[in-house]
């Protein structure tokens, strides 16, 4: 199977690579937090600095999250910014 097309945890992404998300998971409250932030299905997005917390890149913004938060949401890679 080609990796572009499989669904990893935002945390597994490597410093610049970029992704598109796919589906953010969790409890209500924080999925609506992190949407709230941005962190939205169809969105591209570059990992920073991975790590807890890590730092990704958003539409010109940088957002820090606890590996908690990373994990619930999925991406898929190769998406292009």
């Amino acid at each position: 199977m080609d990796a572009t097309h499989e669904l990893i945890p935002l945390g597994q992404l490597l410093a610049g690579q970029a992704a598109r998300v796919e589906t953010v998971l969790g409890m209500p409250d924080l999925v609506h937090r992190l949407k709230e932030l941005g962190l939205r299905d169809g969105v591209v997005i570059q990992m920073i600095q991975p790590g807890s917390p890590c730092i990704i890149g958003l539409a010109g913004q940088r957002l820090c999250f606890r590996a908690d938060e990373v994990a619930s949401v999925l991406v898929k890679l190769g998406a292009a910014a």
